[in-house]
């Protein structure tokens, strides 16, 4: 039985080892029942909806074949930090919604003793995330541990907003439930995690850094490249590929800086525009303001480029501050652009139009929405994400930026290049880091030599690259796919290619594997380039 949008689960999925075991099996018989399935006796929207769930059944079982739970941590995000996100839901049905998150709020400490037992089982195989990245990540724990009123931990946020039409006294009965539960169980399971994570976890985090040093590390990097690309590509052909992409998009780069009339070289153009305080925002409101700018600049392009737009809106608010200072400079998805204005003055102002078009619109804030809103699609594509496919896409949209004219002057384009060469550095970066040896410092220098990026940035993004295997490689092998197919149908459908068509293809699939996008495209060629919206 589905469930309202807006409706808050009751209990916390159970993440225990015994849980995973059953999954693992359960998805094998899965697989086999699929594999079963004869591709050419379905119609062709029905071998799309196989080849995506087959893929994520596979993608399921890689992570639970490798144990991928028993690193539930690393540089960028943690569960404990996940968790808090459901404190900022919409708890559209009242009532029930808040009694079913109180229900959730006491499941805290069983699931934070799964995690516990998770991360011992992964520190005894030497499977975590390196130490070197995980300096600080349990702020976020202790800022609860060392709560003394549970009305001001993050979990109470929800009652401080309760609907103002719902009885007095049912209010006051619901938050002092919620000061009960967070004090007698949520702020207590905080405390036993940050003494475990200071006196046990930390300490016995891995020194190395590559994970082809984990327990059966190459084929546990290639599971992660399958999981995270949908292909089956070796660590050295995306290290080769990108070494490539780097020697053109600096050739890019060169006349860029020629545009900008700057006598230096590449590397003095690149400090340049990382240092120069022309470029970086005084104030983090400042950086919220021109990044709402921009997103609204798109809103007067969107109808020559898209033929159908998302009903969904989307709000700019700033990285929670509790994360902040160690996560990426944005991030979007279905209602949001989360732009972090810690350390403003960090921030790059020239890269922050491309930085929108990819969190925001067209990027993930609408490509999200299409796809939920799409009743075309079978419920389980809806809300699925695919890295190769969502990232790649995102970062097709930066590039069609420049097609838009959405760069206004020299500094914006080499802004929308420098993170062009960041995507295409990854490739490089990441399999340097995971299968050849590279050090962290040796990564940090390899962006310093050939993006903009500030150097904040260049930090939290190679520990990123550390700590989170292969997922860095989705970005640049799906933006290159999008274009390939791009290229191919303008070219076989001449004049009766239209652009707004295509977009609307690529984006009515949801979100899949780039060999299932491929087989679209084919057929949207096949079929003449039609709108996959014919009621429009």
């Amino acid at each position: 039985m589905s469930r309202s949008p807006g409706t808050v689960e009751a209990h916390i999925a159970d993440d225990s080892a015994t849980a995973h075991a059953r999954r693992l099996t359960y998805w094998r018989g899965v697989l086999a029942q699929l594999d079963t399935i004869d591709p050419k006796t379905l119609s062709p929207e029905t071998v799309t909806d196989w080849q995506v769930y087959r893929a994520q059944i596979a993608s399921q079982i890689d992570d639970e074949t490798f144990r991928e739970f028993e690193k539930p941590v690393n540089g960028d995000s943690a569960f404990w930090s996940d968790l808090q996100g459901v404190a900022r839901g919409n708890f559209a049905n009242g009532e029930r919604d808040y009694r079913s998150y109180l229900s959730w709020l006491g499941d805290i400490p069983r699931f934070f003793t799964q995690e516990t037992d998770n991360m011992k089982a992964g520190l005894a195989r030497g499977f975590t995330a390196p130490a070197v990245v995980m300096q600080g990540r349990e702020k976020g724990v202790a800022e609860i541990a060392d709560a003394t009123d549970p009305t001001k931990v993050s979990y109470y946020e929800p009652f401080t907003k309760l609907p103002a039409g719902m009885p007095a006294a049912t209010q006051e009965e619901l938050r002092a439930a919620a000061r009960k539960v967070i004090a007698d169980q949520v702020i207590p399971a905080h405390r036993q995690l940050l003494a475990f994570l200071r006196q046990s976890y930390f300490p016995g985090l891995t020194k190395a850094l590559g994970a082809d040093k984990y327990p059966d590390g190459l084929a546990y990097y290639q599971s992660r490249i399958r999981v995270y690309t949908t292909t089956d590509m070796t660590p050295d052909a995306i290290h080769q590929l990108g070494l490539a992409e780097v020697a053109k998009i600096r050739a890019e780069m060169e006349k860029a800086k020629a545009d900008a009339g700057f006598k230096g070289d590449l590397p003095a153009f690149l400090t340049f525009i990382r240092t120069d305080p022309q470029f970086h925002p005084t104030t983090g409101d400042q950086l919220l303001k021109e990044a709402a700018w921009h997103a609204k600049r798109f809103d007067g392009m969107a109808s020559k480029w898209f033929g159908r737009l998302p009903r969904q809106r989307f709000a700019i608010i700033e990285v929670p501050p509790q994360i902040a200072p160690y996560y990426t400079s944005g991030r979007g998805g279905p209602g949001v652009y989360l732009v972090n204005t810690y350390d403003p003055q960090s921030r790059s102002l020239p890269q922050l139009p491309a930085l929108t078009l990819h969190e925001s619109a067209p990027g993930h804030a609408f490509q999200m929405p299409l796809a939920a809103e799409n009743k075309a699609l079978k419920p389980f594509r809806r809300n699925s994400y695919i890295s190769a496919f969502g990232e790649g896409w995102a970062l097709y949209c930066e590039r069609l930026g420049d097609e838009m004219g959405f760069y206004r002057t020299p500094y914006e384009r080499f802004g929308m290049l420098s993170y062009q060469m960041w995507r295409a550095a990854r490739l490089v970066v990441d399999t340097g880091i995971h299968t050849k040896g590279w050090t962290r410092e040796q990564a940090q220098q390899f962006l310093r030599d050939n993006t903009a990026l500030p150097e904040r940035e260049i930090v939290s993004e190679v520990d990123r690259y550390i700590g989170w295997p292969g997922q860095a490689l989705s970005y640049y092998i799906g933006e290159l796919t999008i274009q390939k197919l791009r290229a191919k149908a303008e070219k076989t459908l001449g004049p009766k290619f239209d652009i707004r068509h295509f977009h609307d293809t690529v984006l009515s699939l949801g979100s899949v594997p780039l060999p299932v996008l491929e087989a679209r495209v084919d057929r949207f060629i096949t079929e003449g380039g039609p709108s996959p919206y014919p009621e429009d």
